[in-house]
Parts: structure tokens; sequence; C-alpha cells
């Protein structure tokens, strides 16, 4: 099944599909916990549409430079597909374009074969080929396709067979023909790499636009929120419950991939833009971060961050680790940050005295428990810019009034004899732009 939202040059180049039948292969370091990371990886199928049949795992020291497995473990897989009918291998973690070729070899025996009967796919691609199908925006279709392009770019050799050399006055004929003796991955690497340029382009000037719109919302005052976290921690499902957002909000991994951003209010009447940025996921690749930089530096030019977890899951405690370390790296040591445990309805009571809650603020985003907490938190942890006041204002200045409900809160508003009195909660600039009129 071919994806959607996916250039004709990526599609070429990945052959991105999801056969109904996949085997799990991975190999067993003692690194990281190999069954937690093997279901997320089957999780991540699932995601993208994929029937997980087997799972295949091997100890050792290192994975194997050549073949990933060791041949005999390769061969032992190979009867497992043989045996279940299994179009695709999902291996959980980043295969080179050598082993990824060697590996199509024996998983496919038959040299003289154009189409591969049986696809290996490495976790990158796989979170790839779900970016691509949760991509909306410009430019989340535009950094998609450049992480896909330049991951793929090295593997291109390994995506072809049967290719002959063609030279001669016809094949180099025309604008953008072969050249005398180029293949056609010589050709496709080619194409590549012009697109990689012409995408780099495109989002450097993306990336001026959002800076000046986050300028823009400085120079008008406008606070940020920024919500961040894992994957399927619920970040959507908070966005919709605080801002009627309308986000999709689906039990998936990367369910939602564009960021999005919309006016919250608080109890104490400011008005902020609450923003939602991709989520995260344990092991992401290092180049993946680096295409969705752009959006989650939404974050670094946030006031405040929130720092979501799912309490229900065991791994709560990874999911806060990685994305304080993503914050980090991002440069946002010195924007405050609240933790967030969301999903607490899926806990029993004493499981909220665990150490790692902490500080954090509980909330079920999904009934609405702790949301009035968590606004009321917010509110104390922004930036102290306004205040509470008592004023007396001429009439003719009553047109200050409208600004005091849409940047502030009006408890009182009573209109005397001798001006408009008003007991209120204001932006600082006002207060001091209104000294005189203080009481």
């Amino acid at each position: 099944m071919i994806k959607k939202g996916i250039s004709p040059i990526t599609e070429n180049f990945l052959n991105l599909f999801s056969p109904d039948r996949a085997a799990l292969a991975a190999v067993d370091t003692g690194q990281y916990d190999i069954e937690e990371s093997l279901a997320e990886l089957a999780e991540l199928a699932r995601t993208a549409g994929v029937e997980i049949i087997a799972k295949v795992v091997q100890n050792r020291d290192a994975p194997d430079s050549a073949h990933y497995f060791g041949r005999g473990k390769l061969e032992e897989l190979k009867e497992c597909i043989d045996a279940n009918e299994i179009t695709l291998v999902i291996f959980d973690d980043e295969l080179s374009p050598s082993q990824l070729r060697n590996i199509e070899k024996i998983l496919n025996p038959d040299e003289h074969a154009v189409d591969i009967k049986v696809q290996a796919m490495d976790r990158t691609m796989l979170i790839l080929d779900i970016f691509a199908m949760r991509a909306h925006s410009r430019e989340g279709k535009l950094q998609v396709e450049l992480a896909q392009l330049k991951y793929s770019l090295p593997r291109i050799t390994g995506q072809w067979r049967g290719l002959s050399r063609q030279g001669g006055a016809a094949a180099g004929a025309g604008t953008g023909g072969r050249g005398r003796g180029e293949t056609k991955f010589e050709t496709d690497r080619r194409h590549a790499k012009t697109r990689i340029r012409k995408l780099e382009s495109e989002l450097r000037e993306l990336e001026k636009q959002r800076a000046l719109l986050r300028e823009r919302r400085k120079k008008n005052r406008a606070e940020a929120v920024a919500i961040v976290g894992y994957t399927n921690v619920g970040k959507s499902t908070l966005m919709n419950a605080l801002t009627d957002a309308g986000v999709l909000a689906e039990d998936k991994l990367f369910a939602t991939l564009d960021p999005t951003a919309r006016a919250l209010i608080l109890p104490d009447g400011r008005k902020v833009m609450l923003i939602d940025t991709v989520g995260l996921l344990r092991r992401l690749p290092h180049h993946l971060v680096e295409a969705f930089h752009s959006t989650l530096e939404e974050a670094a030019g946030a006031d405040l961050i929130l720092n979501l977890c799912d309490a229900s899951s065991p791994d709560r405690d990874e999911q806060l680790r990685v994305t304080a370390e993503l914050l980090d790296e991002l440069g946002c040591e010195s924007i405050p940050v609240l933790r967030v445990l969301n999903k607490c309805d899926l806990l029993e009571a004493q499981a909220l005295d665990l150490p790692i809650i902490g500080e954090a603020i509980r909330i079920s985003a999904l009934n609405g428990q702790g949301l009035e907490d968590l606004l009321q938190r917010v509110s104390e942890a922004l930036p102290k810019n306004r205040g509470e006041a008592r004023l007396l204002l001429p009439y003719a200045l009553s047109q200050y009034g409208a600004t005091f409900r849409a940047e502030g809160r009006v408890d009182i508003e009573d209109f005397r004899e001798d001006g408009i009195y008003y007991e209120a909660v204001l932006p600082v600039y006002l207060l001091e732009e209104l000294e005189a009129y203080l009481l």
C-alpha cells in the first residue's frame, strides 16, 4: 500500500509500503531493555498498518558489521520468513547501507530477480514512513522529505537490481537525460542531491518566516506555553481539553506531527498561546531531531514549557529524561519547566505517591481531572508581568476598557460621576502607562 503525501522521487527511493505480515529483528547487547524496545517497535509498526507475525532476537556483544545478525541467525530468520509468508523484516536498529544490501541478498537469494520479495527496513526507515503519513503542513512535508532523502541517499544503490549502464547519443539526449555510461541509481543520486539543496533552501525561508512570527509575538507582548513530551502521552488531548483546538488525538504514535498553536485564557485573565510540538521517541535518531529542529524551536521561544509524560507508563521517568535532554540540546535551560503527569485516571491511588511524582502536576486530559490546578500553576509559573490594580480613569480614556478586557482581567467596572472605576489584573506596561490614575 503506497503512502499518500510522498513526492514521486522520494517514493521511488524508499519504495514505501506497508505489507500485511512482518517480523521484528533485534540484537540484544544488554545496553537497554530489549523487550521494551521491541514493544515500542511493534507499536510503531502497528501505527504504520503492519501486522507483526514473529520476533527474532540474538544475544551478541554488538551487531555484526556485515549482516547485523550472525549468518546462522540470519538463515534462521529466512526459514521463519518462508514458513510464515512474511514480506517485511523490521530491524530495531539503524542499518548501514552495506548491512541492508547483504541482508536483502540473503533473504532474496534469486540473483536475477528485479523485484525483491522480502524487504528489510530499519527503525529509522519505519519512523520516516510514519512521519510521511502524519505530516500535513507544507513545512512538515518538506522536513519529512528532506529527512527521507538524506537517509536514503547512501542506500540508493541497494534499492535497485538488474540495472545496466546506458550509453550512446540517445541515452544522453535531452535535458536531464542520462550521460554516457550512467546507471539509473547514479541518475537518481544526482536528482536526489539537487532536490536536497532545493528543500534546504525552502526550509531556510520558512525558518526565517517562523523567526519573524516569534519576534512579532514578542513585540506584541504575547506569551507562549509549549507542550513538549514523548509521543502518545496525550499532548493533543490536553491541547483539545484546554482550547477546543480540534487536533487529531489517537492511541497511536505520532498521531499528530505538525505544530498547532491556539489561544488559551488563564485564571488571571491573561491570554497566552498554547503550542503543541512534535512527539519524541526513545532512541529517536539524531538526524530526525535535526530535521524537525525548526518545529521544536517553538519550545525554545516559549515563556513556559510543559514537560508532559504518561503517568501510567512504567517508562515515565525515561520519558521525562528524554524530553529534558532535548530541551537542553535546544538551549532551553533558562525557560521555566512544569512537569505534568497525564493519564493519572489510569493509576491506582497509591501509585501517585511514587518518588518520580515529586512536585509534578497530576492530571487526566481525557476526563478533565486536575486541569484547573494546571492552569493555576501555569499562571504562577509565567513571568510576573502583571499585577492587581485599582484605577479611576477619566471618561476621555474609556477606550482602555476594551484593552483591559482583552489583555487582563476586569473584576469590577463602575461608571461614576468623576470617571470609570476599575479593579483589575493588568499587564505591567499598562500599569506603568496609567500610573497617574492608580488609586
